[in-house]
């Protein structure tokens, strides 16, 4: 892939850069069904990208224009390497380059080069990071024995750690898999659902199921299921056990009381890795009970095989909206304690 740079002489701020890629086909998939792609680099970036067979002119801010360009060769990097891109992947990109740049704090001479992303592969599929946040996590669960997935909806704590569980499954480096979660939900009981136990838990544990068909073929799925490779099963049936060559995964959290969160942790046994995933502002437990999650991140945060990985409405993956729905929940939250402040300093 070569490049020219072409500065412009009415705007010392501003430049031009084309880029060359070799492979017309896979300069086709870059850009995307009706450039949508380019489209996106245009309206997050404020570049304009026009496509010219296998070569785009990006005009534009000096440093917008070099961003754009190592989204470019990042994506065709992933394309040579036989991944498709899709729109979520240039999303990911433009974000993980946004972050990495925002948080450099001394000027550099040197060109920046492709972003390398965390990845999870299974046979059935290979999942990229889509934000910073992502990427320490999914990092984090490759070295730590325990990790602390927290945030609001839609960051993939939970598809990440299903993910990860499922691609040391297939390579052997454990021998089974536990999903669970509290059976607590909305203000409802198990004994208001009709059916037995199974019936009762499955709507909970849905989310984890819907996981696991992502990232392993589904007649895998039903075999391990079946023959317990795959266990999925509510909170109180950990009590008493020792978990060994497993990866554990307890999710909702939030929703754990103090000893139930601590009878969890105390079941890692011989050669595991547990992730605990939770949204610490969505807690459904009676008035006055203290979250389980939250106590522990204070207590264990910074201990020595413990990794806590923090998501904001930032590293929302679903629809935009979501991430705006969150967004305005916390500023919500924010003006009502300040205001509560603000009444006992007055009283």
């Amino acid at each position: 892939m070569s490049r020219h740079l072409a500065p412009t002489a009415d705007n010392a701020l501003a430049s031009q850069l084309e880029l060359a890629f070799e492979d017309n086909r896979l300069a086709a998939q870059l850009y995307g069904d009706f450039d949508q792609n380019l489209a996106l680099i245009e309206q997050r970036l404020k570049v304009a990208a026009a496509p010219r067979g296998n070569h785009v002119l990006l005009k534009g801010a000096a440093g917008a224009v070099d961003q754009a360009r190592r989204v470019l060769e990042s994506l065709y990097a992933s394309l040579e390497e036989g991944r498709a891109i899709e729109i979520s992947d240039v999303d990911g990109v433009i974000r993980m380059i946004e972050t990495e740049d925002s948080q450099l704090t001394l000027p550099t001479l040197e060109r920046k080069g492709k972003v390398r992303m965390a990845q999870i592969a299974t046979r059935k599929s290979t999942i990229v990071a889509r934000t910073p946040a992502q990427d320490a996590y999914m990092r984090a669960m490759d070295r730590a024995e325990l990790v602390f997935g927290v945030g609001p909806a839609g960051t993939g704590k939970t598809y990440l750690a299903v993910a990860h569980a499922a691609s040391l499954l297939e390579r052997g480096d454990i021998n089974r898999i536990i999903l669970s979660r509290p059976a607590v939900e909305a203000g409802e009981r198990l004994g208001f659902l009709p059916g037995d136990m199974k019936e009762k838990v499955d709507p909970y544990l849905r989310p984890l199921y819907d996981a696991l068909y992502d990232m392993m073929m589904s007649v895998n799925v039903e075999r391990c299921i079946t023959s317990g490779i795959i266990e999925v099963a509510p909170l109180a049936f950990m009590r008493g056990r020792t978990l060994a060559n497993a990866v554990v995964i307890l999710d909702e959290a939030q929703n754990t009381t103090s000893m139930q969160m601590k009878m969890f942790l105390t079941r890692l046994g011989e050669n595991s890795k547990m992730i605990v995933t939770g949204d610490p502002t969505q807690v459904d437990l009676p008035r006055g009970e203290k979250s389980g999650l939250v106590e522990a991140v204070s207590l264990l945060d910074g201990i020595e095989g413990v990794h806590v990985s923090r998501f904001g409405d930032k590293d929302v993956v679903r629809h935009a909206l979501v991430g705006r729905i969150v967004r305005a929940y916390e500023a919500d939250t924010t003006r009502k304690a300040q205001e509560k402040l603000a009444e006992g300093v007055a009283r």
